[in-house]
């Protein structure tokens, strides 16, 4: 057991420093490879392909759910292919065991004028109306993911260019455009907690106290919002935005490329070898192809 133990704390420590996977899908990880080596242990069963097969029946009965099997067997078979490449195991038993297929899912997402009519509803009043308008116009305006915005500092901001430095999945960087409203409001917005909360640190986005706003409290209130303000039952969530923001994009024209360097997806290293693409292409069918760039 003890060897159990070192062995995934090892592996954990490669993901975290070398991998530089995020705290959740660290979490994650840890709790697929525990229940697996649980799951054995138990049973009091070799660790052999039959024997896997079996375990994978087994999560089905437990979640009937594809995407969170093929996770679990994926980190798992990963986990093996780690022990084997640093010696610790002569063989992957997760050879020739294939992942089930996921049934592809059209994302969910509001229409352009839906957007456009929740986003220009927004108050403005008092600080808090005025962060959530600035919140969840620079969320459409950029399509960053939550924890994107929620980690995102003062100085990341760069308002004579209009461009954000986002930290994304990986720790890889990248640089994302935004239009004019999203930096009128965001001025406004970063102007005001300034005076509200002097001193208070650099993060943008800030609670009724000061502090850092959590990825949580933003899923609240995007979807209280937006029901207070259109009285629809349509559930409304963070990444819906993001959908939104891409899919825009793409309906007007844009290169889905380019979508795919703004959304800073991971799997474009695939393309990067037989794609070259400039930044001055990026910028340039940002702005025309936005939803509410300025005419």
């Amino acid at each position: 057991m003890d060897k159990e133990i070192r062995d995934l704390n090892s592996y954990i420590g490669y993901l975290r420093e070398i991998k530089k996977f995020s705290a959740n899908t660290l979490k994650a990880y840890t709790i697929d490879i525990r229940q697996f080596c649980a799951y054995f242990s138990e049973q009091r069963l070799p660790v052999s392909k039959n024997n896997i097969r079996d375990f994978i029946a087994h999560l089905y009965l437990k979640s009937k759910n594809k995407a969170t099997v093929a996770r679990k067997i994926y980190a798992v078979k990963s986990y093996y292919g780690y022990l084997v490449k640093t010696g610790i195991q002569t063989n992957n038993p997760f050879d020739g065991i294939g992942t089930p297929k996921l049934d592809k899912k059209i994302p969910q997402i509001l229409t352009e004028n839906e957007m456009q009519q929740f986003l220009d509803a927004l108050p403005a009043e008092t600080f808090l109306q005025l962060r959530n308008k600035a919140l969840f116009e620079f969320m459409y305006a950029t399509g960053l993911r939550i924890s994107e915005l929620t980690g995102l500092q003062a100085d990341d901001v760069h308002f004579a260019e209009r461009l954000v430095r986002v930290m994304g999945k990986g720790k890889k960087e990248r640089i994302v455009p935004f239009h004019e409203q999203a930096a009128a409001v965001m001025t406004q917005y970063i102007a005001q907690r300034r005076t509200e909360f002097p001193g208070q640190g650099d993060r943008v986005f800030v609670n009724s106290r000061g502090g850092p706003l959590s990825q949580r409290s933003v899923e609240r209130i995007l979807k209280q919002v937006y029901h207070d303000l259109t009285h629809s039952s349509k559930h409304v969530h963070p990444h819906l935005l993001r959908h939104s923001f891409a899919t825009h994009l793409l309906q007007r024209g844009a290169n889905l490329r380019i979508i795919q360097e703004l959304l800073g997806h991971a799997n474009l290293a695939t393309t990067e070898k037989y794609t070259t693409l400039n930044f001055s292409d990026l910028l340039n069918t940002y702005k025309k192809f936005h939803p509410r760039k300025q005419p």
